[in-house]
This record gives structure tokens, C-alpha cells and sequence, in this order.
């Protein structure tokens, strides 16, 4: 069974947590929510609180196919812990699928040398993906080597597909 790691931290965009959350475990996926903490409680930017499973520093890419950062603010706490971003850069060293939808490139701009690679998102992380060295694509899912990027909850059918695609 193919397991995943979906990152959690407060004012997640609920949309771009549950919608990946059921889908992959509907393609029979073990989803883990990865937090700061394990056993926390995070809030999303509309209110809904879901707990962590897990925490991200007790937590190693060998065990995991894929993770999936979602947007709204979250990124931005998620990139500020040191134990996340050593497993996104864990994750992309053993080229397994790095999945960012919304802000969630944001993430992996800290972590990530991103140099001649394609991504997106929203659309006001352009200058953000350009700057860390990356191509800007305005489009609704794109797809670089292991990376699956897309723009914003209206986007999330076809980036949970592409995911799907790459994992299977």
C-alpha cells in the first residue's frame, strides 16, 4: 500500500487538505496528516480544525511514496520548522512525488534548489517561483520530473489525478 504525507499547520485552505485526503484514500493510499506537533489540533482559514496524526521530526521519507503541501497561509509555518523542510528535501533526494497546490510552492522554495525546473500556483507566487529559479506555468496542473504543482482548489481534481498517475 502506498503511503502519503499530507502537511497540516493553521490557516490551511480546507479545500486543498480533505479533498486529497479522501481521493487518494479512495485509490487505496494510506494518508498520514503531518503537523509541527503530533496530536495538534490546526485550524483552517475558514475555522475547521483537524489533528495532526504525527509530527514531521518524527517522521522519515524511506517510510513514505509521496507528500502533499497544501495552500492558503500554511506554507508559510510549515516552512519555518526545520524538521519539514529537511523531509521535503529528504523526499525530493529520493525523487519521490512532491505534490503543491496554491501557496504550497512556497514551501518548496525554501527547501528546494528549483533551478530549470516548471512549476505553479497562485498566481502571486510567480515572482517567488521565478526568483528561487523556476519557470512560472500558468496552468491548472503541471508536471516536472516529481514535482505536481497546481494553482488553487478549482485545480484539484487534475492535481490529485496527476499525483495518482505518478504514484501508480
Amino acid at each position: 500500500m502506498k503511503k502519503i504525507a499530507l502537511l497540516l499547520e493553521n490557516q490551511y485552505e480546507e479545500k486543498e487538505v480533505l479533498y486529497p485526503y479522501y481521493r487518494m484514500q479512495e485509490e487505496g493510499f494510506e494518508v498520514d496528516l503531518i503537523g509541527t506537533h503530533k496530536k495538534t489540533t490546526y485550524t483552517s482559514k475558514n475555522g475547521v480544525p483537524l489533528e495532526s496524526d504525527l509530527a514531521s521530526q518524527d517522521i522519515f521519507a524511506k517510510n513514505y511514496d509521496a507528500v502533499i503541501i497544501p495552500g492558503g497561509f500554511s506554507p508559510d509555518y510549515m516552512r519555518r520548522n526545520q524538521a519539514t523542510v529537511h523531509f521535503i528535501k529528504a523526499m525530493n533526494k529520493q525523487n519521490k512525488p512532491i505534490a503543491a497546490i496554491c501557496h504550497g510552492p512556497w514551501l518548496m522554495i525554501t527547501s528546494l534548489k528549483l533551478k530549470g525546473r516548471k512549476l505553479t500556483g497562485f498566481h502571486t507566487l510567480q515572482r517567488d517561483i521565478e526568483n528561487a529559479g523556476a519557470s512560472y506555468v500558468n496552468e491548472d496542473v503541471v508536471v516536472d520530473d516529481n514535482f505536481v504543482t497546481s494553482r488553487s482548489p478549482k485545480d484539484l481534481p487534475v492535481f490529485a489525478k496527476a499525483l495518482i498517475d505518478l504514484l501508480k
